[in-house]
């Protein structure tokens, strides 16, 4: 190796180094994130390579020698009685693979017990108890030494100040996570909008600022939770010898563990585990960025021991990032279906959440400018499930000098009609009557699965259909000859016959899916399903007053006017005369004096049943006038559990809810029928 090369080496380890410390320092002791995890996690593998390759450059002070970042001046400072080490991460198979391999060599065994444990997106903390009683929470610092938050924990109500029962030793430490649920997140958020103040970014960001408040009644005010994730006790025996019985027993004592964690017995079992909580990760009550493996025998975890940073009897089995770095190519704006004008980031193709992404939403005018988006940034994007991708922050650090500010048309782009803001409202709106890109909107819309559900007819075939003016409004859809079809691209006599026969079948359909079909200005599934079944015709709806409008569930004065002026507009009339003449029908709907008792009952759907779809099981409940919610709480009166049902299962029981089976679910609807 040339001089040269280390030269090249050491210098690029010393940019490495500067650039980790500062992203822990904001990581660990401000508590916010200025670069998604994904880019951190390959920064420090690159570190660890190049030290890897040139161990003569390691020093004492180097990332890859400690965990975290120096506590803050700002509280009192805690040594670690064990140090409070890091994880090393997995990204695939091969690499779960090989660290089961290098388990069993070390070991001398052919399959290892591991406990599997979800990896919550929080912050770590050690809780130490003396007889029982909580006397101090720190948190992990730098590994060696943390800061004493006692007080705050102190609020934290999940946390016991004093354990249950009785078998624990005189001294225990208490390793976990300190995190803010999904719904705690929401709930916090829409308190902070109602106060006029400014929202909080994400749960980690924020159950990290609440912990370190100076104020420990700030931090009472946050939802902070708590699961415990492992123990120690400086008197030998006094701890199970398996690392899963260590967690059952915290949960004797008081201490909420993850209801997810489960045993694992080889690597094909925690293959299969990492895939199923990954299946679930969007219905899990609380963030999480992959899954933990520890070895379950204590005995084996100290023969296995640790390197400087962390222990090699466990790893991170990391899920494919959610959030990324790029950079915003342009910033374009769409037309939605009520005239909505929304901002899109074009985007420098990044993969993220197990997809190419090339566009994000920046959601209105107001967004870009509270986040201060300008054409040319590098931004983080984030995709959780099927969410659309949305710009969650710029990176200000990386701000070339050339960017350009975006300002919101004064003119529609598709159709160049002026371009009004209704006081009150975030929305720009199209204000023109016959908006193109409105049209083509409503068309997709109508076609949907939730509205018209028309099989094989997608945004591309819509977009051919109204260039080639075949089809104007949603009334023209059912006109279509196969010959028209047919001549499209990417379609042939086949297909022309398979989108005639969608178009047919869903001629017959139910009013609530008819009415969300036509695309009125806040009129969800919700509020349709609502006017069916409180005006039971399409003439009665069509004819209602305010007042009339406004009694029913969940309608307001301006919904009731979006109604009412939507079928008062006499194209609106004349194109829903033409739908019924092509054939669109649907059944009676009952309205008053319902026979069932599950009328206003509410329901959540949790596990998977064998005989219908969760879908199918909410569409059966809602026609029965009951509600469905996707939330565990007290205001449940039901909960239907599938296979796997997991965490919803767990809190409905621990409220002491109603818990159906699917065969209890059957039963109770055929009870209604008959």
């Amino acid at each position: 190796m040339t001089p040269e090369d280390n030269e090249q080496a050491r210098l690029r380890i010393a940019a490495l180094r500067s650039e980790l410390e500062k992203h822990s320092y904001h990581y660990y002791v401000l508590g916010e994130s200025i670069i998604p995890d994904a880019e951190y996690d390959r920064l420090f593998g690159e570190l660890l390579r190049l030290e890897e390759r040139h161990p003569a450059l390691i020093s004492a002070d180097s990332p890859s020698q400690r965990v975290g970042a120096a506590p803050s001046a700002a509280f009192a400072q805690v040594k670690h009685e064990l140090p409070m080490l890091s994880l090393d991460n997995a990204f695939d198979e091969a690499s779960m693979r090989a660290f089961d391999r290098r388990i069993c060599e070390r070991l001398d065994l052919a399959t290892i017990r591991y406990a599997a444990e979800t990896k919550l997106d929080g912050v770590a903390i050690s809780l130490l108890y003396e007889a029982g009683r909580l006397v101090r929470g720190a948190t992990r610092g730098d590994g060696n030494v943390g800061e004493d938050v006692t007080q705050n924990i102190r609020t934290i109500r999940s946390i016991p100040l004093h354990l249950r029962g009785r078998g624990y030793s005189e001294k225990l430490e208490v390793r976990g996570e300190i995190f803010i649920s999904k719904a705690d997140f929401s709930r916090l958020n829409e308190q902070q909008q109602a106060k006029g103040e400014k929202v909080f970014a994400n749960p980690r960001n924020t159950a990290a600022g609440s912990l370190r408040q100076l104020d420990s009644r700030m931090t009472a005010d946050r939802p902070l939770s708590f699961f415990a994730h492992g123990a120690l006790s400086p008197a030998a025996g006094t701890l199970p010898s398996s690392h899963l019985a260590i967690l059952h027993n915290l949960q004797d004592w008081g201490l909420p563990v993850a209801a997810e964690t489960d045993k694992a017995q080889g690597i094909a079992a925690c293959l299969s585990y990492h895939r199923k909580i990954g299946a679930r990760r969007a219905e899990l009550p609380y963030e999480i960025d992959g899954v933990v493996f520890k070895v379950d025998d204590i005995v084996q975890q100290q023969t296995l021991g640790a390197v400087s940073r962390a222990p090699r009897w466990a790893i991170a089995y990391k899920f494919p990032p959610q959030e990324e770095l790029t950079r915003v190519l342009d910033i374009e704006v769409q037309v939605g279906r009520t005239g909505a004008l929304t901002p899109v980031a074009r985007l420098e193709p990044v993969y993220v959440g197990g997809v190419t992404v090339t566009n994000a939403t920046l959601h209105n005018d107001d967004e870009v400018r509270r986040k201060d988006v300008r054409i040319g940034d590098t931004v983080i994007i984030r995709r959780a499930g099927d969410v659309i991708p949305e710009v969650v922050a710029v990176v200000k650090d990386k701000r070339p000098e050339n960017t350009r500010l975006f300002n919101m048309p004064t003119h529609c782009p598709a159709c160049g009609a002026q371009t009004v803001r209704i006081e009150q409202e975030s929305v720009i709106r199209c204000s023109g009557l016959h908006c193109p890109a409105q049209r083509v909107q409503g068309l997709i819309h109508f076609a949907s699965r939730r509205a018209m559900d028309i099989d094989g007819l997608g945004e591309r075939l819509i977009q051919q259909l109204f260039e080639k003016d075949y089809v104007k409004d949603i009334a023209d859809l059912f006109a279509l000859k196969k010959e028209q079809l047919a001549g499209l691209d990417r379609m042939g006599e086949k297909s022309a016959d398979n989108l005639l026969a969608a178009l047919e079948d869903s001629k017959t359909t139910q009013l609530h899916r008819f009415l969300y079909a036509l695309g009125i200005r806040e009129v969800g599934e919700s509020t349709a399903r609502n006017l069916a079944a409180h005006f039971g015709s399409m003439e009665k709806i069509q004819q209602a007053t305010l007042e009339e409008l406004e009694a029913v569930e969940d309608v307001g004065p301006v919904v009731a006017g979006h109604v009412q002026n939507f079928f008062a507009d006499a194209h609106n009339k004349a194109i829903i005369d033409r739908l019924l003449l092509a054939g669109l029908h649907w059944p009676d709907v009952e309205t008053a004096g319902r026979p069932d008792d599950l009328h206003g009952k509410t329901f959540v759907l949790t596990g998977r049943l064998g005989l219908m779809t969760r879908e199918q099981a909410k569409e059966r409940l809602l026609a029965m006038g009951a509600k469905v919610s996707g939330s565990v709480s007290k205001k449940i009166d039901y909960v239907i559990a599938g296979e796997d049902a997991g965490s919803k299962l767990a809190k409905a029981e621990a409220l002491g809810l109603r818990v159906l089976s699917e065969t209890d679910f059957l039963r109770l609807l055929d009870r209604q029928i008959t």
